[in-house]
């Protein structure tokens, strides 16, 4: 579907409209809801995912979003290793997790076997403003970020905790490769992946 959507490279300009999205995006979301304090949610999510878009995203990967900002994809690519992206945000994800730290902790140790080893495009966050939902911006959003995996000849691989969002993937060429039932009344999570053809 063309939705006339226009997509490009995110700048640093681009954060503040693109952390509202993302914030509005997962304020409800099943993994963030069980992994989040609940004490001051909305402005825990708000800097959680400014976290990832910023630290790890923009730093080590590629980020897209709509002129509008009201879309957002953020990856992290094989040209750069994220890991001390990862190892910089960690303490204040920590924090940010709150009262929920055993939660992300364990979920974390959950779904690590079922990560990929070898190089891959890994989508660390994508949202779309409620407001938007349902006009294909997520497809349009992800589609650079997938098209460049495929042109490099990488796999992509992401995770999600909503069966609805494991559909719009399947659309886009990701197939299930393990259904992780989170610890401590979790949600489930879908692992998917995306090989080049």
């Amino acid at each position: 579907m063309d939705t006339g959507a226009q997509v490009r490279p995110a700048g640093v300009a681009d954060v503040p409209g693109a952390v509202g999205t993302l914030a509005q995006a997962f304020s409800d979301y099943p993994y963030i809801r069980h992994v989040v304090a609940e004490n001051d949610h909305e402005e825990r999510v708000r800097r959680f995912q400014e976290l990832f878009l910023t630290e790890v995203g923009m730093a080590y990967g590629r980020v897209w979003v709509t002129e509008d900002r009201l879309a957002v994809a953020a990856w992290t690519t094989p040209d750069r290793d994220p890991s001390p992206g990862f190892a910089a945000v960690g303490p204040h994800i920590a924090e940010l997790a709150g009262d929920r730290i055993d939660a992300f902790t364990a979920a974390e140790a959950a779904v690590e076997p079922y990560r990929p080893t070898e190089p891959v495009w890994f989508l660390a966050t994508v949202g779309v403003a409620p407001s938007a939902q349902g006009r294909g911006l997520g497809s349009a959003v992800l589609r650079p970020g997938i098209e460049a995996a495929e042109r490099a000849g990488y796999p992509a691989f992401l995770e999600t905790a909503t069966e609805r969002n494991v559909r719009l993937y399947e659309r886009l060429g990701f197939h299930v490769t393990a259904k992780v039932e989170l610890p401590d009344g979790g949600p489930q999570l879908w692992c998917m992946r995306r090989d080049p053809s």
